[in-house]
C-alpha cells in the first residue's frame, strides 16, 4: 500500500522554497505585475521557462517574446500566477519518466495546452479569479506525484495493469485509498488555495459534483477540458488518458458550448 505519509512527502516538495518564487507570487497576489516580472527576471531558470512557455505554437505569436515584463503583460495577473505555479511543479518533475512516456517537452506541452484553453474557458464564462485560473496547474502536479508513487510500487502497478487491465486512477485508489483528484485537492490546500478550488477540482472528476451550482459548472468545464486534452494522440501515447473516465451525462448540458468554443480557439 501507498501511505498518506508517502503522498505528503512528495506534496511537501512542491511549494516554492527559493525566495524569488515566494516574492514573485506575493507581488502577483497583490496585483503588482511590474514588480513580479522584475523579480521573475532575476531567476534565470524561471525566466527561461516563461520564454519557452509563451513561445509555444499554441500561443500563436508571430515574433518570439523574450522579455519577462512583456510576457507577464501578455499573460496578465491570472496567467502569470498560473505560469509560476506551473514552473513550481516542474521543479519536482523527474529527470527521466519511468511509468508514463513523458519527457520535459511533452510535459510542458501539456501544461501549456491546459493553461491557455482554461484561460479561454474562463474568459468565455466571464470569470476573473487568479486562484481559479491557477487551479488547472494542479493536475500536472498530481501526475508528477503519481509517477513517483507508482515507481515505488512498479511491480504492483504492472501486475494490476496486465492482469486486470485497470486504469491508472483505479490503481492509484487501490494502492493508496485516494485518486488523482484527491491528490489535486491536497496540493491546493498545501498551496493555501481557497476551499472553492478543492470543490472545483473534485467536481472535475465527474463523480463528485459540488452542491454549489457555479463551482459545479466550472467542474464540468474542467472535466471536459481534461478529457479533451488527454485524448490527444501525444498524451494517449504517454498513458495519461487513462486517468480520466469521461462522464457523458455529467457534462451533457455544456458539451455543445464547449465544442464550439474549442473549435474557434
Amino acid at each position: 500500500m501507498i501511505t498518506q505519509e508517502q503522498i505528503d512527502s512528495y506534496i511537501d516538495k512542491i511549494p516554492p522554497s527559493p525566495k524569488v518564487l515566494r516574492d514573485t507570487l506575493t507581488f502577483l497576489n497583490n496585483g503588482e505585475l511590474a514588480k513580479a516580472s522584475k523579480m521573475a527576471q532575476s531567476d534565470h531558470a524561471l525566466a527561461c521557462y516563461l520564454r519557452d512557455l509563451v513561445n509555444k505554437p499554441i500561443y500563436g505569436f508571430a515574433n518570439k517574446v523574450n522579455n519577462v515584463s512583456q510576457i507577464f503583460g501578455i499573460l496578465g495577473l491570472s496567467g502569470a500566477q498560473q505560469s509560476v505555479y506551473n514552473y513550481m511543479t516542474t521543479l519536482l518533475s523527474p529527470a527521466k519518466w519511468i511509468l508514463f512516456k513523458l519527457n520535459t517537452r511533452v510535459f510542458h506541452e501539456l501544461q501549456a495546452r491546459l493553461s491557455i484553453n482554461w484561460e479561454i474557458i474562463l474568459k468565455h464564462l466571464k470569470i476573473e479569479d487568479k486562484n481559479i485560473s491557477a487551479s488547472i496547474s494542479l493536475l500536472p502536479a498530481s501526475i508528477i506525484i503519481t509517477e513517483a508513487l507508482f515507481c515505488e510500487k512498479i511491480q504492483d502497478v504492472t501486475i494490476l495493469r496486465s492482469a486486470k487491465n485497470l486504469d491508472y486512477n483505479t490503481i492509484l485508489t487501490r494502492l493508496s485509498g485516494i485518486g488523482i483528484f484527491d491528490i489535486c485537492e491536497q496540493i491546493s490546500k498545501k498551496w493555501e488555495m481557497p476551499q472553492e478550488i478543492a470543490e472545483i477540482i473534485q467536481a472535475s472528476s465527474g463523480i463528485n459534483p459540488s452542491q454549489n451550482e457555479e463551482l459545479n459548472k466550472l467542474g464540468k468545464w474542467m472535466h471536459l477540458l481534461l478529457f479533451y486534452e488527454l485524448s490527444k494522440p501525444i498524451f494517449i501515447e504517454a498513458g495519461l488518458n487513462d486517468f480520466i473516465n469521461f462522464q457523458v451525462d455529467y457534462i451533457d448540458d455544456i458539451y455543445e458550448d464547449f465544442a464550439a468554443l474549442m473549435e474557434v480557439s
